[in-house]
């Protein structure tokens, strides 16, 4: 047999490992069997090499065992294969059966250690490595233990084999240096990292590549910055090394000016700097600058790949074009978990949370399963459709494949029960985790704030602290909301203060504007007033929305106009601001003025935003409109309404005709507010879902005053429990009582 027909067939073999094509291998083994009667032994290793590399290790070890004449490459590859495989039984068998060993198959033996089983058992295999000589050590030995070392955290076992590395002479060994560098960096110890570079006589662009990944993972810029710029020589992985990190530590802008420099250099960009690129796009809204990188790709041929493709989609959702994402992702070949995911979170970031519940379903039909990330995802958007049924399906999911364990998940349900009302079961769930983290306590912190639960929250909140937890912004917002709407003025004062002085949190609009709502929900609007002229900044348009709104409700005009002025300034287009002073007006009885208001909406083109109210039953949703008469339940429901304001008006209720912006008689108002749209899908719900099971409205609009009273009474007639969440909080109405007490 020829030296040339044994290369034959061993490039013939590359071939069909590189294609990932077994079949071929075999037939190429049948004509080496047909056409040879004693291979060499070189072919023979290379077709163990080819059957180990293609995972059919069986084949390989019955090649192996009828070789007549194995010689140490033969042992080191059917060891190399049982190594990667995690076959550490055979492995050591094969290890103790070699008549001789060189540096090769204590390497194989300790990476099979190494990748698959306990730290100390490795150090066993290296330290009896040491024993049998220093003349098998290499830079493999060197390199595979100091990968260890850092992926295990092990700062003593690194310094261990750093001494050893100098010890035996490989201090100055460039594929040595770059993973003792990236060892030292990986684990905080940065500067360490920096006496390894700066003590080599001579570095390649790996080892300056490796200490710029470094200082940028530990958030230093600037040495990051230098180092790039003293390098001689930079390959594509310096300027995407620094492309990415400067994305990841918050410098989108920069990232994309130096990818402009890359180009301009003329090398060629791969999927990772287009990733982090577009990453940095999506984190500026720099819709045009991503689709200038979008055409650069088309151009450039990664249109097709999966990574660059899902990259693509979260730009264009990050930047508000969603049709455009979804453009991207209805063109792609080939997609993944993280495409899919993608396009779900991108739909539920923008407000298209039904979108993102149907694309998981497709997700699931394609075969492809979801992963924490991404169910944590489709439970936040159920969260925010109030859709519990199909919320509980995914509990289901999460609780059969075992996902459930993730903090990204179980944080997702503790939000969802809480957002549907279901807040013993926020409870049961957070009391059921194994692990706690800020997330999980502030999801059930915020869940029992939104019923105005103020005890429980602050109860709650207090125990987070004890527990060692750092509370957020998020955190507190909870807590103040729960105080306002409990008249906790005092104590919610107090809670602003230690947010800063305390927790060193510095208070965003969000955290002002629970102050405001603290302060004049409780009737002190001057002091909420004096509050506002303190500010380091101006409230946004919510904060003045919740103070026009207090003094709606206290009958306050000189403030309600002051709001007014400041709201209209910030949002001339805004309704809330016409329509609440009007409110004001219309309760003085100043019925001029009011229509001085809508003339005004007229000439500027503001419209009111309908107000409706939606229940689920049966998996249709059902939609009303206040007066709605198109339901084909239409006569039920009035009827049904009917019998309940009879039975109300025995009870003690009398409407609160104030709320109505109209000059119209009394009565007539009274007409108005009987079939507003939360009372007409009350009525539903109370035809339709069985006794037993609590009625949940959601009112896109916030619910008014008398609608507020008028469900109290309904929940008590009928002993109905009845969840309203609108467009400002949760209202869980029984037995005649509300969540948020009397701090409506």
């Amino acid at each position: 047999m020829s030296s040339a027909s044994s290369n034959y067939y061993t490039s013939l073999l590359k071939l069909c490992c590189e294609t990932k094509k077994q079949r071929q291998a075999k037939q190429i083994h049948c004509l080496i069997i047909k056409t040879f009667t004693n291979p060499e032994t070189f072919l023979l290793n290379n077709l163990i090499n080819s059957y180990s590399k293609l995972g059919n290790i069986k084949y390989a070890r019955r090649l192996f065992d009828k070789m007549p004449q194995p010689n140490v490459f033969s042992w080191n590859t059917i060891l190399s294969a049982y190594s990667k495989s995690g076959h550490l039984s055979q492995m050591q068998v094969i290890f103790n059966r070699m008549p001789y060993r060189d540096g090769a198959s204590w390497n194989s033996l300790i990476s099979g250690y190494a990748n698959h089983v306990s730290v100390k058992e490795t150090v066993k295999v290296y330290n009896l490595m040491l024993k049998d000589g220093f003349g098998s050590l290499n830079r493999i030995t060197f390199s595979t233990m100091l990968i260890l070392s850092s992926s295990k955290g092990c700062v003593d076992l690194g310094r261990q084999i750093h001494g050893q590395i100098v010890k035996f002479g490989f201090g100055s060994y460039v594929f040595v240096g770059s993973p003792l560098m990236d060892m030292y960096a990986k684990m905080g110890l940065i500067y360490d990292a920096k006496r390894v570079l700066d003590g080599m006589t001579e570095r390649n662009v790996v080892m300056y590549n490796t200490m710029i990944t470094g200082l940028l993972r530990c958030g230093l810029i600037e040495e990051s910055k230098r180092l790039f710029i003293d390098m001689k020589e930079k390959d594509s992985i310096s300027w995407t090394t620094m492309i990415t990190g400067l994305t990841q530590n918050g410098l989108e802008r920069e990232a994309v000016d130096l990818l402009r420099e890359m180009r301009l250099e003329g090398l060629a960009m791969d999927q990772y700097t287009f990733g982090s690129v577009l990453t940095a796009c999506g984190g500026l809204l720099a819709l045009e600058e991503g689709k200038q990188i979008h055409a650069y790709i088309i151009r450039t041929g990664y249109k097709d790949n999966v990574f660059v493709g899902s990259a693509l989609v979260d730009m264009y959702c990050k930047s508000k074009s969603v049709k455009s994402a979804e453009s991207v992702f209805r063109k792609m070949n080939l997609k993944n978990v993280v495409s899919w995911t993608a396009m779900l979170v991108g739909y539920g970031r923008n407000g298209y949370s039904e979108e993102a519940v149907r694309i998981f379903c497709d997700m699931q039909r394609n075969g492809i399963e979801p992963d924490d990330f991404t169910l944590g995802s489709i439970i936040s958007s159920c969260a925010n459709l109030a859709s519990l049924e199909e919320g509980a399906q995914f509990h289901g999911h999460a609780l059969v494949s075992g996902i459930i364990s993730f903090l990204t998940v179980s944080n997702a349900l503790i939000t969802l029960y809480g957002k549907c009302g279901s807040i013993e079961d926020s409870h049961q769930l957070f009391n059921e985790m194994n692990n706690r983290d800020e997330v999980s306590w502030t999801a059930l912190v915020s869940a029992y704030a939104q019923f105005g639960k103020a005890n429980e929250t602050i109860d709650l909140f207090e125990r987070m602290l004890a527990h060692g937890m750092k509370p957020d912004g998020v955190t507190f917002i909870g807590v103040l909301s729960a105080c306002s709407r409990t008249g906790l003025v005092e104590k919610g004062r107090r809670y602003f203060e230690s947010m800063v002085r305390e927790h060193g949190i510095t208070p965003i609009h969000d955290h002002y504007t629970c102050m405001i709502d603290l302060l004049s929900r409780a009737g002190r609007l001057e002091e909420a007033k004096t509050f506002i002229n303190k500010m380091p900044f101006c409230p946004d348009a919510i904060g003045w929305a919740t103070l026009l709104s207090s003094c709606r409700n206290h009958g306050n005009l000189e403030i309600g106009k002051w709001a007014a002025e400041y709201l209209l300034e910030l949002e001339p287009q805004n309704p809330a601001s016409y329509i609440l002073l009007s409110s004001i007006y219309a309760s003085k009885g100043k019925w001029d003025l009011v229509s001085q208001l809508r003339k005004r909406m007229r000439e500027k083109g503001v419209r009111k935003e309908p107000g409706c109210s939606w229940i689920k039953y049966i998996n249709k949703v059902h939609i009303f409109s206040a007066d709605d008469q198109s339901s084909p339940y239409t006569d039920k429901i009035y009827a049904e309404l009917e019998k309940l304001n009879l039975k109300m008006i025995e009870e003690g209720y009398v409407p609160d005709v104030s709320s109505v912006l109209h000059d119209v008689e009394d009565s007539e108002k009274v007409k108005m507010l009987n079939y507003h749209s939360e009372r007409l899908a009350i009525a539903f719900g109370l035809l339709f879902i069985p006794s037993g099971l609590p009625i949940r409205v959601v009112k896109n609009l916030r619910v008014c005053g008398d609608c507020h009273n008028a469900t109290k009474y309904i929940s008590k007639i009928t002993k109905r429990e009845i969840l309203v969440r609108d467009a400002v909080r949760f209202h869980l109405f029984k037995d005649g009582t509300c969540s948020c007490g009397d701090f409506w």
